[in-house]
């Protein structure tokens, strides 16, 4: 049975593993920035920490604060999900409250469809009425997860050459 997790060391190994099969692709909700250590004890300590305060304090200039939560399931990591407390004037076109990556040999079991659920319990605790979740135009995988989890469609946008979908979900 899966869970979400504070982010934790004791998932360096499988964490590492799960990074390695991204191909350095970017991980929507892992809070990865491109310059972690992530090859050391010491350098994934400092990465769990980061993440962890970025509960009360944003990363840096232009950020917003956020909760990060791992899907993991037999003590091992299988995905991310952010919950960002705010929106900025990008996050409010482009990225929404909440992103959320699978590792890709964890993939088409539902973890994202859960982990959106259980991630919405969080966003109603932390006092949110509505989310925003965005995913791209033809990201049917991504769609189908917010559609599911109540999603409704306010727009598409064009940004970059690339089209985002918009959705809000009611909690």
């Amino acid at each position: 049975m899966p869970q979400l997790v504070i982010p934790n060391t004791e998932f360096l190994a499988s964490f590492l593993d799960s990074n390695a099969e991204w191909k350095g692709a970017h991980q929507d909700g892992a809070g990865l920035e491109g310059d972690e250590d992530l090859t050391t004890a010491a350098g994934f300590e400092a990465f769990v920490a980061q993440l962890l305060s970025q509960e009360t304090e944003p990363l840096k200039r232009g950020y917003v604060t956020c909760s990060y939560r791992w899907i993991v399931e037999d003590g091992h990591y299988l995905g991310s999900i952010g919950l960002r407390h705010e929106l900025n004037g990008y996050l409010e076109e482009f990225g929404g409250h909440i992103g959320y990556g699978v590792r890709p040999s964890a993939r088409r079991r539902g973890l994202a469809t859960w982990a959106l659920e259980h991630i919405l319990e969080l966003a109603w605790d932390q006092g949110h009425d509505r989310v925003l979740l965005t995913c791209d135009d033809e990201n049917l995988a991504s769609a189908r997860t917010i559609e599911g989890n109540g999603g409704v469609l306010e727009d598409k946008r064009e940004h970059g050459g690339s089209v985002t979908r918009r959705y809000w979900i009611q909690l």
